[in-house]
């Protein structure tokens, strides 16, 4: 199983960025899919999960109305679009993957990507 996250990169306050999460190793459509990020010096915390139909997404509090999870099962793909970022979105994104329904604990999942570095300066 390995996921790949990529599209982290500077950008200004109020700017956007797409990240991308590929996905290989799971039958996709069964694969419930969740986006963490880790800011320097603090703990990981949740952003946004999604189901395996797409249907079910949840969102941090903090994201809620700013970030859209998608993914696109033709393509084994999860996106996390991010709009109006803030300084206090800049992390290490990482996506992760449990085969099943999805949660916005960190402990529900079974595969982890490596980071992408996201940077909103101010």
């Amino acid at each position: 199983v390995q996921l790949q996250a990529s599209g982290g990169g500077l950008v200004q306050a109020g700017g956007s960025l797409r990240l991308s999460c590929a996905v290989s190793g799971l039958t996709f459509t069964r694969t419930g899919v969740g986006w963490f990020r880790r800011a320097l010096g603090k703990e990981r915390e949740a952003v946004a999960a999604i189901g395996g139909g797409g249907v079910l997404r949840d969102y941090a509090s903090s994201v809620k109305g700013r970030f859209t999870i998608s993914r696109d099962n033709t393509k084994n793909t999860v996106y996390l679009q991010m709009n109006s970022l803030k300084p206090e979105d800049t992390a290490v994104y990482y996506c992760a993957a449990v085969f099943g329904i999805p949660t916005l604990s960190d402990t529900r999942y079974t595969y982890w990507g490596q980071g992408t570095q996201v940077t909103v300066s101010s």
